[in-house]
C-alpha cells in the first residue's frame, strides 16, 4: 500500500508539472528556459542535500560516459515530452505517453535481441491501433505535428528506459537522477541565449514549481519500486490520464472528443497486457515457452 501511495503521489506531481509547463507556454516563457529550470533546480537540490549530510560520496561513479549518453537521450526525450503538452491538450499528450511500453518492446527486440512472442507483438499492434483511432480522420483534434512529437517522446522515453535499466545495475537512483539533471542543464543553458527573463512573480513561481514537482515526481516514482514490483505499481500510472483530463477541463475548458475516449482504453489495455506478460516472464523459473 505504501508503494501504491507513492506512485499515486507521483502521478499527481507529474500532472502538475505538465500543467505548469503548458501554463508557462501560455505566458510566453520559452521551452528551452522551462527545460533548463526543470533540470537545473533538481541538480542543485540533490547536490545541496547530499552536501549538507556529508554524503557527496554517493555521487561517485565509474560510468560517466554512460551517464552522459543517458543525459543526451533523456534530454531529447524531455524536450519532446514537455514540448508535446504545448501543442496538444493535456489528455491527448498524456495518452500518447502511454505508448512507451509498446516502443520498449520494439527496442528490446532490436537492441537487446530479446525474444518477443505473439502476446507482446499483438499488444504493440493493439496500442498502435488505439493511436490511429485517437488521431482519426479529423486532424483538428490531434494535428499531425503534435502526433509526431508525442510518438517521438514515447519512443525516446522507451530508449531511456533501456538505458536506465542498464545504469540501475551499478548506480543508485539518486545518482542517476543527479547526473541526468547536472549533465543536461549546461547544454540546455545554451538555449537561454537571447531569452527575455523579464518574468513576473507568477512566472518565476511556475518555473520553480516545474523543477520542484519534477524532482519530487522522479523521487517518488523511483522510491515506489523499492516497496513494490513494477507490475503492481505501474497500474497506478494510468490515473495520470484522469488528472490530465481534470486539469484540461478546469483550466482550459477542454474535454477529449469521443475518439479519444475510445482509443485511450485500447492503448491502456495494450500497455497493461505488456506489463502482465513481463510479470509472467520474470516469475517463470524455466525458459520462457514459445508462446510468450
Amino acid at each position: 500500500m505504501f508503494a501504491l501511495g507513492l506512485r499515486f503521489l507521483a502521478t499527481v506531481l507529474f500532472s502538475v508539472m505538465l500543467l505548469l509547463v503548458k501554463l508557462t507556454g501560455e505566458r510566453g516563457i520559452s521551452l528551452p528556459e522551462t527545460l533548463f529550470w526543470r533540470q537545473a533546480l533538481p541538480a542543485i537540490a540533490i547536490f545541496g542535500w547530499l552536501a549538507s549530510r556529508g554524503q557527496l560520496h554517493r555521487l561517485a561513479t565509474k560510468r560517466p560516459w554512460i551517464h552522459l549518453r543517458r543525459a543526451v537521450i533523456g534530454g531529447t526525450g524531455m524536450f519532446l515530452t514537455l514540448g508535446v503538452v504545448r501543442v496538444l491538450p493535456l489528455a491527448e499528450a498524456t495518452i500518447l505517453g502511454f505508448t512507451t511500453p509498446m516502443f520498449a518492446v520494439i527496442l528490446s527486440a532490436w537492441m537487446l535481441k530479446e525474444k518477443v512472442g505473439p502476446w507482446r507483438w499483438g499488444a504493440v499492434l493493439m496500442g498502435l491501433m488505439g493511436v490511429l483511432i485517437i488521431a482519426g480522420p479529423d486532424t483538428s483534434n490531434l494535428p499531425p505535428f503534435g502526433l509526431m512529437v508525442g510518438i517521438g517522446a514515447a519512443m525516446t522515453v522507451a530508449l531511456v528506459t533501456v538505458q536506465v535499466r542498464d545504469l540501475g545495475r551499478t548506480e543508485e537512483p539518486l545518482t542517476v537522477v543527479f547526473y541526468f539533471s547536472a549533465l543536461s542543464a549546461p547544454v540546455l543553458a545554451l538555449g537561454l541565449i537571447g531569452n527575455d527573463f523579464d518574468h513576473d512573480v507568477t512566472g518565476w513561481l511556475m518555473l520553480a514549481g516545474i523543477g520542484l514537482s519534477g524532482l519530487l515526481a522522479q523521487i517518488t516514482m523511483t522510491t515506489s519500486l523499492r516497496y513494490g514490483s513494477v507490475a503492481s505499481v505501474m497500474v497506478v500510472d494510468y490515473i495520470q490520464l484522469a488528472w490530465a483530463t481534470f486539469w484540461g477541463w478546469l483550466i482550459f475548458d477542454h474535454l477529449p472528443p469521443t475518439s479519444t475516449w475510445i482509443g485511450a482504453p485500447i492503448i491502456i489495455g495494450a500497455s497493461l497486457l505488456i506489463a502482465w506478460r513481463e510479470h509472467v516472464r520474470f516469475r517463470t523459473p524455466r525458459p520462457a515457452p514459445s508462446n510468450v
